[in-house]
This record gives C-alpha cells, structure tokens and sequence, in this order.
C-alpha cells in the first residue's frame, strides 16, 4: 500500500535552485506541486523564455524569466548563484519535459552545488520514460544518447558505440531526433539493425497527434515515407536488443565454407552499390553464413587478393 507522508519530503521553501519537470505536450501533466512551486519563486531559468511565459501565464504566474541555454549557461549559471546569494528562490525548467536531460541544466545544478546551496528536484514529464512504457520493449533497461550527432561520419561512428554496447549489455537503446533528420535515422537503421529487430517510435508524444508505432527495423524507412504527417513533430526512438545468434565457432568455419557461398564475389557486386554496412548485413541474410566471417570477408574485399592467392 502507497503511503505518503508530505512533512516527510523536502520542503519547497527557503532560497534553493527547484529542477523542475514541465509538459512535454500535454498541459495537464503539470503536478501540482510543481504548479505551487512556480506560483512562489521569484525567478524562473528557461531555456525558452518565450515557451516557459505561456505555461507561467496559464497558471496564473508572476515569476520573472532569464534565459539559460547552451551558447550561455555557465554565465547563467553565476547569475542564478547570486541571485541564490541574495535570499531569492529559482526555478530551473526546459521547454518541455525534465530539466539537464539532454537539455541545459547540468552546469547549472552543479554550481549552485559547488556555491553551497540546495538543488531540490520536482519530478514529472519525461519523453524516455513515456515511450519506453508504451513501448512492451523488454524491461532490461536502456541507453540513452539523446540526439545523434549530426555528421554522418560522427553519427555512424555513435550508432556504432552505441550497438556495441547495446549487445554487451542486451538492452534498449533511446535517442532523440528532430524531424528533418527523422528518414536518414530510419535508412541507418535499416542498415545497422536486423531486418526484424523491434523499433518503437513516438511521435509528438501527450500532443493532439501523438503516435507510437511498433514495426521492424526493416519497416521503419516505408512507415516514414508512407505518409507526410509522420515527417512531422518531435521524435524518440527506442529500438530492443537483437535475437542472440546461434553460437557458432567462427574458426572451425574453414575457407572451403566459404568457397561454397561465394561471398567474396558477392560482397564486391554488393559494395558496388551499397555502403560497406548494408553490404555486410545483406550478405548475412543472403548466406545464413555468421557476421563475423561476413565482415572478415569484407575486410578481404577492401584490402585486395585473399592470401593464398585466389
């Protein structure tokens, strides 16, 4: 039985820096210790003063802005301390969702720390935690990388670490991502990932168009393009571990194995048309042979004549 003892909790009094968690959607979703909260502090530190107004004007709140975000939070974060330092009270908030979580807020946090005073968190909306727990994604917990770099070479080098990891540790793996970049994620995907390894996607999650679909990886590239409205609005992507492979012991695999499949001749007329890891992924699906002689094979493809000469 849940009992709850509210002396028992920190007490939202005093000058302290509140982290506080806002709606990443929906309005409601605002508790209403958090409400209390921003109805009372004199500052309030967005990363958005624009955003943050509309919710303060919605409940009916006084609390002047400052603005705090990545270009300059260890400025804002000094200003908080002083403001710390002359007995007022601030409230940290994001646009949308938990303050520091891929978003500003860390700095700040850990120098009013640093200047003595307390950091009292107010907990609420977060956009991981709501898609993992519509997701029916395995509850053997999860990576999250926030949004993947950019660059192609900086992402695939992330994704890499990142599956890496994610099969060490057979877990989730969850990031962010914006909608102009939401169809190159799905094409890498498609590439890096099993044909039929689960990928769930929320799109402008607790909002008016919400959605969370379960496809395969396979999928994912055809569910973006089959319609505009699913280029639109704000992404998280979760993707569950791989199905364990048979064991297989790579090295009594003899070169004769794999003289029978040609997959040397089918890697070079793969490598003619598709990047290295498509390649590498098609040519396991095709010969059933293991991942690991595939990309041993692969290796022979780019540096030239195996060595004995064939």
């Amino acid at each position: 039985m849940l009992e709850i003892s509210e002396p028992e909790g920190p007490q939202d009094t005093g000058h302290a820096l509140y982290v506080v968690a806002t709606p990443i959607g929906h309005l409601s979703d605002l508790s209403e210790r958090a409400r209390h909260l921003l109805l009372q502090v004199k500052w309030v530190a967005a990363e958005d003063t624009r955003v943050t107004k509309v919710l303060l004007q919605s409940i009916g709140a006084s609390a002047r802005t400052l603005t705090v975000h990545q270009h300059n939070e260890r400025e804002a974060a000094q200003s908080i301390v002083d403001k710390l330092r002359a007995g007022d009270s601030v409230a940290l908030v994001s646009d949308a969702g938990t303050p520091a979580i891929s978003d500003p807020g860390a700095l700040v946090v850990e120098a009013v720390r640093e200047a003595g005073f307390r950091v009292v968190p107010l907990p609420g909306p977060n956009a991981i935690t709501t898609l993992l727990s519509a997701s029916g994604l395995p509850a053997n917990g999860f990576l999250f990388d926030g949004f993947l770099p950019v660059k192609t070479s900086a992402r695939e080098e992330r994704l890499r670490h990142l599956l890496a990891a994610q099969q060490t540790l057979n877990c989730n793996v969850v990031v962010y991502e914006a909608p102009h970049r939401i169809a190159e994620l799905a094409a890498v995907l498609d590439a890096r990932l099993a044909g039929d390894q689960r990928v769930v996607i929320g799109r402008e999650l607790t909002k008016r168009f919400e959605q969370i679909v379960d496809l395969q990886a396979g999928q994912v590239a055809t569910w973006i393009a089959s319609d505009p409205n699913h280029l639109r609005g704000e992404f998280v992507v979760a993707w569950g571990p791989a199905a364990p492979e048979a064991a297989v012991d790579v090295e009594r695999v003899d070169r004769a194995a794999m003289k029978a499949i040609p997959v040397g001749e089918l890697l070079d007329a793969l490598l003619a048309h598709l990047p290295a890891s498509r390649a590498a992924k098609l040519a396991h699906q095709l010969t059933g042979l293991p991942r690991d002689l595939i990309y041993r094979e692969l290796n022979n493809s780019k540096s030239g004549p195996d060595s004995d000469g064939q």
